[in-house]
């Protein structure tokens, strides 16, 4: 497939702000070496890693990579229905209640790892198997004009957001 970034009108509001943290032209690339780099910092955390959170009110390690894996997934779907031809606008979601949902407490590290890279593979699965003229495709996300070929590079351009937090923030990795 013949990669290119997205240019400034395949995208607008806060989406840019991730995809600008992917300067690669390949986001396939980008999203499979992301999920190896991801993995090994995740098999580095201790067992209190996993439970921290910096502050009262922060996201614990474990509920940052929930949250990763939720966004990607709606991320994801979006790219799905763009990049099938779909014009329905699609609405925003509330982070913040997705986390509270996601009883991350209770989960074990090998279930979110396992989760993790079985999210990963099935966005690779995807943009490897879109059509190219897919990419093209442009639908409405969160109010915005948006490319399915944007969400290609916001999705890792989200995850490397949340490890710079998680290395800057947690003192991780």
């Amino acid at each position: 497939m013949n990669w290119k970034r997205p240019l400034e009108n395949e995208m607008a509001g806060y989406f840019t702000r991730y995809a600008m943290k992917v300067p690669e032209t390949n986001a396939l690339q980008v999203l499979k070496d992301l999920k190896y780099n991801s993995l090994h910092l995740m098999a580095s955390l201790s067992l209190e890693d996993w439970d921290f959170a910096y502050a009262p009110g922060k996201w614990t390690v474990k509920e940052v990579w929930l949250h990763l894996m939720d966004t990607e997934r709606i991320f994801a779907y979006r790219s799905l229905r763009i990049g099938r031809g779909d014009e329905t606008p699609l609405p925003g979601f509330d982070q913040d209640i997705y986390v509270i949902g996601s009883d991350a407490k209770k989960r074990t590290v090998a279930s979110i790892m396992e989760e993790y890279e079985a999210v990963r593979n099935s966005t690779i699965s995807l943009f490897e198997n879109l059509p190219e003229e897919a990419l093209d495709r442009m639908g409405t996300a969160s109010s915005h004009p948006i490319s399915c070929r944007a969400f290609a590079f916001i999705i890792p351009g989200h995850e490397r957001h949340h490890i710079i937090g998680l290395k800057e923030n947690y003192k991780l990795g």
